[in-house]
Order: C-alpha cells, then structure tokens, then sequence
C-alpha cells in the first residue's frame, strides 16, 4: 500500500483565494462605490444598513442571541426591545443626525440602545465606560448628545457634569434602584422592561426611517496625539464591512489548505457562541463582534468584568465557541491552574489584537485547544475595527504578522520622509489603508481628518512592512501612544497631569514590556527645586484625574531634567534605563 504524501500548503496563494472568493457571483463578489467623491470597491452582498442587520437577525426568530447572569433573550425579544425603544427615542425628538450616547458597561441592554438608536437615523455615540467623570463630560458635550443611555455606576460619575452638557436632554437609566430627582432622568426599564420580559413586548412595525450605506451612524471617539479625544464619525457600510471582512478571512482559510468553503448559511449550522469580554463602546466589541454576531445569528455570553475561572465555567456551560479580545485573555486560559477541572473543547477559535504578542502564543494556543483557531488582526478605529486577519495556518507560519487585508480592503506602505512614494515588499514605512471600512473622518476636526484622510486612504501614524503576498507586519508606532492590554494610552494625556503637580518639572510616559498585557505605562519625572512627591502620590494623582488603565504602574526619577535631542523632544528610549534595574531584580 502506498503512503500518501502530505499535501503541500498552502495550495492556494493568497490572490488566487480572493480572486476566487471575489468572482461574479460568489458571496464576497466586489462592486464599485463613489464615497466622498472617491470611487471605492465595496462588498457587493453586504448588509446596506444597521437595519438590515437587525432584521437578518431576526430571521433566527426565538434562537437565545444575549446571555448575562440570569437574564437571557432571544433575536425576536431583543428585535422588539429595540423597536419599542427606538419608537421611545422619536417620541423624544430624536432625528436623523441627532447624537444618542450609551455609556455603559457589556449589559444586554447596551445593543438595544445601539441598534434603537442607530435605526432611527441617530448618530450612535459609545462612550468609554471606564472614563472618569470629566472625560465623560467631553465626550457628551463635544458631540452633541441629546439623549444618553447609560448604566447605573455612570449616572454616578455623569451627575456633577449635567449642566456641562447643555444638548442632553433626556437620559434613560438601567439597573439603578433609584433616580435623584432631576427631569431628565428616566428608567430604561420604565420603556422596554426588564431583559427577561422583552419576549412580551409589543410586536410594532419598524420606525420609517430613510437610511443609505453612507449615512453616518458611529461617533466613536479616539485620542490623538495632541492628548484630546477625537470622535471618529463611521458610517452604515463602515460598520457592515466587519460582517463581511471575517467571513472573507474564513473563507480564505479553506481554500489555502486547498479545500472547498462550506456552507456559509447561518440558518444551516450550528450556531456559534461567543464570550464576549471585549467592551462593545471598543470597535472590536462593536463593529467586529456584536454586528457579525447578530447578522449571522450567533450567541452572546456577556460578563460583568474579566475572570478566569468565571470565564472558563461560563465557556463549559454555553459550550462557547469563539472568544478571546486581547492576548492578556489567551495567555489566562492557557497557563490558569484551574483550566484543568473544565471541559473548553467547545473552542474552535481564539482571537485576539490590539496590543503585542509574543510569537510563541500561537503555539501554546494550538497545543492547548487543539480543536481552535489561533487569530491575530490589526485595526485601529479610524478603519472600523477589522483591517487585517491572521488565522489558522497562516498564523502559525507567520506568528509575528497581523495578517492581510481581505479584499476590497487595500494597504499600502508610503515613505514617511515625503507621504507620497509607495514603498516596495520589504521597506519600512507608514501603513496606509483604504476600504468600505475606512471612517468619513473627525467629528467637528477637520484639520485633524485633512492631516489623516487622503483621497479616501487613512494615514494609520504605524510604521510596517508588506511581504510580497501582503502579510503586514507592524514594525513600530509613528504615534506616540502604547496599548496596554488592547486600551490605547496617549502619553501626553497622562504627561499633561503629571505637570500639573506642583512638584513636576519635567515628565515623560513610556511603555514597559508585559507578558500578557503587551505593555504597561511607566512614567519618569523630575521634580522641582524642593519638591518631595513620592511615586504613590503622583500615581494617586492621576488616578484621581483618568481612568485606572492610564495610571502609571511605577514611577521612576530622573536626577536632572530629562534628554531631549536637538528639536527638544524626550528622548524616551534613553529613559527606559531609569527602569532596567528593576527588571533584572
């Protein structure tokens, strides 16, 4: 008997796959857009509207969509929960254009107020939950909002800022036992009910609502460089692009092993059941998880915070089949002492971006969940979450890529001394990248989106390379800003409170390596003639000023002021020195 070779892979190259996937005809077939005046290639299938999407989902009737603690809903309770609210919000004057925020942590109530908000016409505006009480004043003020939902720890942080926000008029309130008495301020529960009783909501007909792919439909808001917020303005096809863009990487997995794509429709497979840890106000949570899902009719299980045990009892009792967020959530399943008293075989994927990994995860992820799909990907707001997908084999032949842009989706590499010459496979340069996906630009910025949107290509500010099949690499960050655990940190936000006490000369903030976080900030100082703070209360200080995650784990002191080259700027690699002595111990 002959022993049969091993089939070679991959057997399909990479533009074979999308040509294949992108032929008249096929799911992922390519059509021809004009976005801002500029002709684009867009996903011919795709959902045209957040609309749509809610009535795919729909389609799957009394299939259990939301799970958290004791509440769970099916896609017909939730579609109704939705209707009656977004019926509530034109009730209140709510227009098309009109900015609705929800600021609250992964309730099963946070999807309603999108979707509610979002069929209406409204512009959706997630607000960060972790925020203090005056970032969230920023960001309720700076767009508008005229009307939040938002969660009962939030109202807490939100009250002392209410006559700073002159636009919000109506702000509804779940899971609070008492409102202070204020006009404004209402019971979400008053308008759709608590989550197990959505299924008895009134069967009313969707608000009629002229709605189109380019309409704006997201302000989800990013820091820059300059340390202020900047509300990224998404579209309808921003947001569907995700639906399509993680089933195109699918897709392509298939075909590069050299087998045939399997049924694609939902209503014919098992359904998919996701541990939703990331917070859907993050594009990922939103846009790459909570749209898809929906659409396609999968589960989601929802936690009040990250725990492992809680998270792997919840992945043996839901039989999860997808989770995963950052790398600091892989590395906890694998290396958790009690991962052993719990039956995980359930995963066959375990993704994750948005902040550093170490090469050696995909391994450990193959060789832990041996039934999973190992997946890394790279986005950044400005392109809607999802740009590029690593998954499957190619992730363990390229570990240390973020993977490739699923067409239409385009990246190029252009040579930041002139922002103009298209670099060859190899080169270093800024990541460019074009597609549905790509945001309208900056709510009220339009210096900032000038500097950043090119002839429908965004500037991304990280330095990369392309291999000669379009795997991306991500080199370095041209911004000066560091992920920790997949939240972005802008230095000079937290450098700017760290001079604002009155014993700081000079401060800089940098990022320390961690295995699982990808990166912590550190901060090092100088302090002024006399001064005497101490590293506890200069952390204390800004934790009284930001939110935790931006709070420097350690501060070190500089003995004089700190180095700055011949344009003035800090040169922070030298600084990382202040810190060496420490990790060696």
């Amino acid at each position: 008997m002959t022993e049969t070779a091993a089939k070679p892979w991959p057997v399909v190259s990479i533009a074979e796959a999308h040509a294949q996937l992108t032929a008249p005809g096929q799911r992922f077939e390519l059509d021809e857009a004009v976005i801002d005046g500029v002709p684009t290639k867009v996903w011919k299938n795709a959902p045209p509207t957040l609309r749509d999407v809610l009535l795919n989902g729909r389609a799957f009737g009394e299939r259990e969509f939301l799970v958290y603690e004791d509440d769970r809903a099916s896609f017909e309770a939730f579609t109704r929960a939705v209707v009656t609210l977004a019926h509530r919000l034109q009730a209140d004057g709510v227009k098309k254009g009109d900015r609705v925020a929800v600021v609250m942590r992964n309730l099963p109530e946070w999807p309603v107020a999108f979707f509610a908000a979002a069929i209406v016409g409204a512009v959706v505006t997630p607000l960060n939950a972790w925020w203090t009480g005056p970032e969230l004043e920023f960001g309720l003020a700076d767009s508008g909002a005229k009307v939040a939902l938002v969660d009962d720890e939030r109202l807490e942080r939100i009250l002392a800022h209410l006559d700073a926000c002159p636009d919000l008029a109506r702000i509804y309130v779940t899971r609070a036992s008492a409102l202070p008495a204020d006009d404004r301020l209402a019971r979400l529960e008053d308008v759709i009910g608590p989550v197990n009783g959505w299924k008895t909501l009134a069967d009313q007909p969707l608000p009629d609502v002229d709605l189109a792919p380019d309409d704006l439909a997201t302000i989800f808001y990013t820091s820059g460089t300059t340390g202020r917020p900047k509300g990224a303005l998404g579209t309808h096809r921003n947001l569907t692009a995700n639906i399509m863009a993680s089933a195109c990487a699918a897709a392509r997995g298939f075909l590069r092993r050299g087998e045939p794509v399997p049924e694609q429709d939902p209503h014919k497979l098992p359904q998919r059941v996701y541990l939703l840890v990331v917070p859907m106000f993050h594009v990922t949570g939103c846009n790459a998880t909570l749209s898809p899902a929906i659409n396609s009719g999968a589960k989601l299980v929802l936690m009040r915070k990250w725990e492992p045990v809680e998270a792997m009892g919840l992945i043996e009792r839901e039989r999860v089949t997808n989770t995963g967020g950052v790398p600091t959530i892989a590395w906890q399943l694998i290396e958790h002492p009690a991962r052993k008293d719990f039956d995980l075989s359930s995963l066959t994927t375990v993704a994750y971006g948005g902040a550093p990994s170490a090469p050696d995860l995909v391994r450990k992820i193959v060789e832990t969940f041996p039934g999973s799909a190992p997946s890394n990907g790279w986005g950044m707001t400005e392109t809607s979450a999802t740009c590029t997908t690593n998954i499957g084999k190619d992730y363990e032949h390229r570990p240390d890529s973020c993977g490739v842009a699923p067409p239409p989706c385009e990246l190029k590499i252009v040579d930041p001394a002139d922002g103009v010459t298209v670099l060859p496979p190899g080169r270093v340069g800024e990541l460019w990248a074009k597609g549905p996906n790509i945001v309208k630009g900056y709510w009220n910025r339009p210096e900032a989106t000038a500097e950043t949107f090119v002839d429908g290509w965004v500037r991304t500010g990280d330095l990369a390379r392309l291999d000669e099949e379009g795997f991306c690499f991500i080199v370095d960050r041209a911004k000066d800003m560091l992920i920790r655990g997949g939240e972005n940190i802008y230095c000079v936000e937290v450098e700017n409170v760290l001079y604002d006490h009155p014993d700081v000369m000079d401060a800089a903030l940098i990022g320390l390596p961690h295995r699982t976080l990808g990166e912590e900030p550190a901060a090092v100082v100088h302090l002024r003639p006399g001064g005497a703070a101490t590293e506890d209360e200069l952390r204390a200080f800004v934790r009284e000023r930001l939110a935790a995650f931006k709070v420097p784990v350690k501060v070190a002191f500089w003995p004089e002021t700190l180095p700055r080259n011949a344009n003035g700027k800090i040169m922070k690699s030298e600084l990382k020195t202040a810190f060496e002595e420490t990790a060696a111990s």
